[in-house]
């Protein structure tokens, strides 16, 4: 019912878009990515004034989260206001609607097709650096001084290497937050089982910076000895195992098993096997409810960047305050391997006849390290005029000016265990595929774990999902 809503929302979306002359998406039936006529760019439309007699800024995105920005971006200039007006086309990612109309709008081309477009982590590739990577104008074309403002910005590497078209080794895109992850863990099951809930010490305890998970299970043992488990489920260690690996699902055209994310299949068994977990599945009732601290075994902590605190963990906490529920009883410390979660890259089109108003939005947004860009608002809550949450955002200049301290983690600055994690995300192993690939891998681990296929069962019933699937080659 909720996929029936979902769809029925969208299209009516898609149908006022049109009514209102604004760039309307494709049916659900147009042609898939790798089917899109992506071999010849479109031309480039002239800019037409709107009834406004303003010039029209075409965005298209999967949330309402950028045109908000965008929006903001426009109240804060005035002299922009005069010339451009903004037409939004918002369409979920709920049964995968957005990319197909994105890639129809790109490849037809013309007025309606999006001046700037956005992408999330799980297929950003496809459009910096995959099936439709030539569409993607280089900020450097834009007339963005790229190298310049990225130094002063302190921007992550692994955001950077994300938006690099590989064919001219030019940034397409940037994202403007940071995602780089951390161990996110229970400031009280810490006194009781490791003597202090201090983040040198914790860090100590789980081996961070070691790029091992030896340490990790020693604690495990430690933790499951007083009646805790170290994290809910096998998810929780599982985007810091796919984002640690040395190469990605795909390399020469051939699906690749990377040594550390076959080693999923063991450290997930260990968990299961030995009670270190609570068995959850990330995004269930029974996951939120381990934040919340309820259930007969406690979890100790979960993996992941600033938005997952934000975002998932704050509002599933049992509180709102200190002292309610598991809120402010929680701390952030360096994790044992480097990774990153998540996150929205900033891309335009190459055809678009708007280069100079596009670029100053891309700025804006992504660049601009002084108190008056979105960077600095972001992160200390105040972007959009009122007091809001703090996040982690990508430029390292703009979070060591600002103020990260949480009451839900008992006054704790995060970004003095963020930044660094930023700086220690590898952003080289992705791939266009890594959505679906990972949805095959993480059910086969979980068929493993639960006895149902041997380890090379579970394998083979990987690769095969993949040969079965996807344009990829595959060696049994």
């Amino acid at each position: 019912m909720k996929k029936l809503l979902a769809l029925m929302m969208a299209l009516v979306m898609v149908f006022a878009l049109c009514a209102c002359g604004q760039t309307a998406a494709p049916a659900p039936a147009a042609a898939p990515a790798a089917e899109a006529p992506a071999a010849e760019a479109a031309p480039a439309a002239e800019a037409a004034p709107a009834a406004s007699g303003k010039t029209t800024i075409r965005v298209m995105s999967f949330t309402d989260e950028v045109p908000k920005m965008i929006d903001r971006f426009v109240e804060l200039h005035p002299d922009f206001a005069d010339k451009y007006e903004i037409s939004t086309t918002i369409i979920a990612t709920t049964d995968g609607l957005y990319q197909p109309a994105l890639d129809q709008a790109l490849a037809s081309g013309g007025a309606d097709a999006p001046d700037l477009y956005c992408a999330e982590a799980a297929f950003v590739l496809k459009y910096a650096q995959g099936d439709m990577a030539e569409f993607a104008a280089a900020y450097e074309d834009l007339g963005i001084d790229v190298d310049g403002m990225i130094a002063d910005a302190d921007i992550a590497q692994y955001s950077i290497d994300i938006g690099t078209r590989p064919s001219d080794g030019k940034v397409v895109g940037l994202g403007y937050q940071a995602t780089g992850g951390a161990f996110i863990y229970r400031r009280s099951i810490a006194k009781d089982v490791f003597g202090s809930d201090d983040p040198a010490v914790v860090g100590e305890a789980i081996g961070a910076g070691t790029q091992s998970w030896d340490k990790f299970f020693e604690a495990a043992a430690a933790l499951k000895a007083k009646g805790y488990s170290i994290v809910s489920g096998d998810g929780d260690i599982w985007h810091a195992i796919e984002n640690s690996s040395d190469q990605g699902w795909i390399v020469d055209g051939k699906l690749n098993i990377d040594p550390k994310r076959e080693a999923f299949l063991d450290l997930s068994k260990q968990l299961k096997d030995n009670g270190y977990h609570n068995d959850t599945q990330d995004w269930t009732e029974a996951w939120y409810a381990d934040m919340a601290g309820i259930g007969d075994q406690p979890a100790f902590g979960f993996y992941g960047p600033a938005w997952l605190i934000n975002y998932v963990m704050a509002g599933n906490s049992g509180g709102s305050a200190p002292g309610e529920g598991t809120y402010g009883d929680w701390a952030v410390c360096p994790s044992n391997v480097g990774f990153f979660w998540g996150g929205t890259w900033l891309l335009a089109n190459k055809n678009t006849p708007n280069a100079e108003a596009v670029a100053e939005i891309i700025k804006w947004i992504t660049l601009d390290c002084s108190e008056d860009g979105l960077q600095y608002g972001w992160a200390n809550g105040t972007w959009s005029g009122e007091q809001g949450t703090k996040d982690t955002v990508a430029s390292g200049t703009v979070m060591a000016k600002s103020n990260g301290e949480l009451d839900f983690l008992g006054g704790q600055n995060m970004f003095e265990a963020f930044v660094p994690a930023n700086q220690y995300a590898n952003g080289s192993n992705l791939t266009q595929y890594d959505e679906t690939i990972n949805n095959y891998w993480r059910d086969a681990v979980r068929q493993y774990t639960a006895g149902e296929l041997s380890r090379d069962e579970a394998i083979t019933a990987f690769k095969t999902n993949v040969a079965d699937n996807l344009d990829v080659e595959v060696e049994f």
